[in-house]
């Protein structure tokens, strides 16, 4: 064989793995995903379809770069905290974490792992992260900034429901932030408008009724159902009671007024969802969670039921129907 010959075949020879490496598949990513709702829930599945979408659009797929493991805490504290630590085991290089207490759960289990949150009402005052624009260590994400929000309840539910004297705050501290957190805005409005304010935690399905049943019972009653992944996945059950008792309520979520609630203000719970895929895009690129600021909602929405206003009998002030979303 000629020298010429020789050298072309060992070329071949030489460039035939290269070729072959070059065609190897890209490192499949993992992420984690710990949703405090069911996953039965429509608007829960919602959001994480918000989130696949996002990172798809960002050149993230699923079964070719990246593996998306998702929990679903069902708004039990206990779940929470096995699966925070059952994700945290897989080593994912990232971490997307709805809600305070599962967030909480999951800084518990690592102090590394890059974690984003969405549907956190202050993640400050609850200790997630020392600073809205740089909240250091491993930890950023999506606020929804319910601190101050508080007040706002107490004054739209007094101007749908005039009568209202006594509110109760229906919520489960083991599935949602301290009550200390919208106790400062509802004690402040309440008391402007000469409203008695009654916490009423709740442990249990089962004590949900009582609580309504009550504030039923005496004239002026009325409820705020406060943030809590317990009521989002109980609010079926809610909506229905307060339905039957007759109890004006307030809520915290659009979802609540779809099932038949009378009255809804709040940002968009899910809006987080989708910017979200983008800044677990850039940690795995190489960001720093604790350099990427805390994101709040740029806008609140008002939702009325005026089917359930008309049979608890009350007259939607106009000043409300010219904000409000109507469902009718």
């Amino acid at each position: 064989m000629r020298r010429r010959e020789l050298f072309a075949l060992l070329g071949v020879a030489v460039a035939w793995p290269r070729a072959v490496y070059g065609q190897q598949p890209e490192r499949k990513r993992l992420v984690g995903v710990l949703m405090a709702y069911a996953e039965s829930d429509p608007v829960a599945q919602a959001g994480v379809v918000a989130f696949r979408d996002g990172l798809a659009k960002l050149g993230w797929k699923e079964g070719n770069n990246l593996r998306i493991e998702v929990r679903w805490g069902a708004g039990d504290a206990e779940k929470f905290k096995a699966f925070a630590k059952e994700l945290v085991s897989l080593r994912p290089e990232a971490i997307l974490s709805m809600g305070t207490v599962p967030t909480r759960f999951i800084i518990g289990e690592t102090q590394s792992i890059p974690i984003v949150f969405v549907s956190v009402g202050d993640p400050v005052s609850s200790g997630l992260v020392t600073n809205l624009n740089r909240p250091g260590a491993n930890v950023t994400g999506f606020m929804l900034d319910l601190t101050t929000q508080g007040g706002k309840w107490v004054q739209l539910l007094k101007e749908i429901a005039p009568h209202t004297a006594h509110v109760a705050l229906l919520t489960n501290p083991a599935t949602a932030p301290s009550l200390q957190l919208h106790i400062p805005s509802i004690q402040a409005a309440a008391s402007a408008l000469a409203i008695e304010v009654r916490p009423t935690p709740v442990q249990a399905e089962e004590e949900i009724e009582g609580v309504i049943a009550a504030q039923a019972g005496e004239p002026g009653g009325g409820l705020i159902v406060l943030p809590s992944a317990f009521s989002s996945v109980h609010r079926g059950l809610i909506v229905a009671l307060a339905a039957q008792y007759r109890l004006p309520a307030m809520y915290y979520e659009r979802t609540f007024t779809d099932l038949g609630g009378l009255i809804a203000y709040s940002p968009d719970f899910f809006e987080g969802f989708r910017p979200a895929a983008g800044y677990i895009d850039r940690i795995l690129k190489g960001a720093k969670p604790g350099e990427l600021p805390v994101q709040a909602p740029t806008s609140f929405e008002l939702f009325i039921n005026l089917k359930t206003a008309k049979v608890l009998g009350l007259t939607v002030p106009q000043t409300l129907l010219a904000t409000a979303n109507v469902i009718e």
